[in-house]
């Protein structure tokens, strides 16, 4: 039964974690949209647990960072068990102190995740249209039209809607329809192991503070506390030589191979779920295709090592959000879009190197990686990091604060020497107490002036800040800040400069050149928006 069209400005297919993200997002901008999804709610399931500390910065921008942590875990740190017996606890909970407004690991179940997000939505008089199928889809020079069933109470093929949207976002998994109708590749490999994910409560010697780690020959299971007594997330791997089939396994399986493998005594007293799988490693040629991008698992997928898949998606769509927000609203040209998979496209390719490496560290049965897993990490770990090397390194890998656009087309090179690039997200310092990330919150671009205090301005920063909002108004928002010890030691100069975030607070220029030409010229080039009035006239 067709019940007429439906026109919005964005269709986001799929409602998991990137699609709601991608919505809560478009709120923020004042876009409208309409997403779909095929279940009948937000998941049950505990499924994806880990969030990583860049993911809590973008949610801190809707005041949603620290409803999330108050719903999960922190890991304080990893305990490393061999042979049943525990030989060394590396602590993590300061791991980022320093660098992020959330250095730390944070375990909160996928369902909890989902919530937060829907009710986000819900609260903005938004909602999904749920038990709802893309069917098909088609694009031109002036938009998308896809085909929506909604599914009737008794379950069957329903009402039937055209969707006439300017873009569509397919955050719909591994499984894409849109992925496999925009003729996108998703090349890689999957291994043949398989390996099994369980939500328990267990009765052990160990308290419930840490993951625990039990390192054997051939593979390592990991325990994740979760919040709740007792709750733990499981995830293992059966031998290579196993019989099992994936969508067959019972839980006994999974048990038996849980207490052969660990070599503990613990009690599995009540199983919330539980799941085998083969990890597959793939990830798409390009991100977009036409007015349609792909995001999230529709883009890549990989192993759980690190706890990154969740995190790149909803990333994926903060990327693509305001980047869609200015098109829309007439303030960039559409080329604006093509910096999405530009940008995304490279942070793929080296999510699935960095997690194939962790993944074959954890796993792989050869004679030198067995040997050290079982006989020398768990004797280092500690000391390796207790070193601020170390941790400058581990952390932005594993936090996903070290993503970095540099040498990309939005990211603008002035040719002075700083410590910090163009590209790189903007660094976590405190101004007054306070984080630098507290003034950042509009979703706007970020002028960030660095002033001595008390030195001989040659232009004064209200006098700026008028000029900077009559060229820009409701574009760039611009703050002054003291050049204290901090600041001077992140970007390496103790002289006057200014910094031009992006509205996801990635760095499109750092110079220390007065900052109005340089923004006249950034929008101009990079992208391609309002240039406000000529140089002529604002310097008349």
């Amino acid at each position: 039964m067709n019940q007429g069209v439906t026109k919005t400005e964005v269709l986001i297919v799929g409602a998991g974690p990137t699609g709601l993200a991608l919505a809560c997002q478009l709120i923020r901008y004042g876009i409208e949209f309409v997403i779909v999804d095929q279940k009948e709610s937000i998941t049950p399931y505990s499924k994806a647990i880990g969030v990583q500390a860049r993911t809590l910065e973008l949610y801190q921008q809707i005041d949603l960072a620290d409803r999330l942590v108050a719903l999960g875990t922190v890991v304080k740190g990893v305990r490393l068990i061999e042979g049943g017996e525990a030989r060394a606890e590396v602590p993590l909970s300061e791991l980022g102190q320093g660098l992020s407004p959330y250095p730390f690991l944070l375990i909160v179940e996928q369902s909890k995740h989902e919530k937060l997000l829907y009710e986000f939505i819900k609260g903005h008089g938004k909602d999904v249209r749920w038990q709802t199928t893309l069917t098909d889809f088609s694009q031109d020079g002036a938009g998308v039209a896809g085909t929506i069933i909604q599914a009737s109470a008794e379950k069957q093929l329903g009402e039937q809607q055209l969707v006439e949207a300017q873009y569509l976002v397919a955050c719909d998994g591994a499984k894409s329809l849109v992925r496999k109708e925009l003729g996108l590749t998703f090349a890689g490999s999957t291994l043949e192991r398989l390996f099994y994910v369980a939500d328990v409560q267990i009765k052990w010697e160990f308290p419930h503070d840490m993951l625990a780690a039990c390192l054997a020959k051939d593979q390592s299971t990991a325990f994740f506390p979760m919040p709740g007594e007792d709750h733990y997330r499981i995830v293992g791997a059966f031998p290579e030589d196993t019989d099992l089939k994936e969508g067959e396994v019972l839980y006994e399986a999974i048990e038996r191979q849980i207490l052969a493998d660990t070599q503990l005594r613990l009690e599995i007293y009540k199983v919330n779920w539980f799941s085998a799988y083969k990890v597959h490693s793939r990830r798409v040629n390009k991100f977009s295709e036409g007015r349609c991008f792909v995001a999230g698992d529709s883009a890549h997928i990989h192993s759980p090592a690190g706890a990154q898949g969740m995190n790149t998606g909803i990333q994926d769509g903060y990327n693509l959000a305001w980047k869609l927000a200015l098109v829309l609203r007439g303030e960039a040209k559409p080329q604006l879009l093509n910096t999405y998979n530009e940008e995304r496209v490279e942070i793929a390719k080296r999510l699935l190197e960095t997690t194939d490496r962790m993944f074959d560290l954890l796993v792989n049965p050869a004679w030198l990686l067995s040997f050290t897993r079982r006989y020398v990490f768990p004797y280092v770990a500690n000391f390796l990091v207790g070193l601020e090397s170390v941790n400058q390194f581990i952390f932005p890998l594993i936090s996903q604060t070290g993503i970095t656009y540099r040498d990309r087309s939005l990211s603008v090179e002035t040719g002075e020497d700083f410590a910090i690039k163009a590209g790189d997200r903007m660094p976590y310092f405190l101004v007054d107490g306070k984080s630098v990330y507290d003034w950042l919150h509009a979703p706007e671009f970020h002028l960030l002036a660095f002033i001595n205090k008390g030195a001989n301005e040659v232009e004064g920063p209200e006098h700026a800040r008028e000029r900077i909002e009559h060229e820009f108004p409701n574009l760039v928002d611009y703050h002054v800040f003291p050049l204290n010890n901090s600041v001077t030691e992140i970007f390496g100069t103790d002289k006057r400069f200014s910094v031009l975030l992006r509205p996801d607070n990635y760095i499109g220029f750092v110079s220390a050149a007065a900052p109005l030409a340089q923004l006249r010229a950034y929008f101009k080039t990079a992208i391609g928006g309002p240039q406000g009035r000529s140089e002529s006239e604002a310097d008349s």
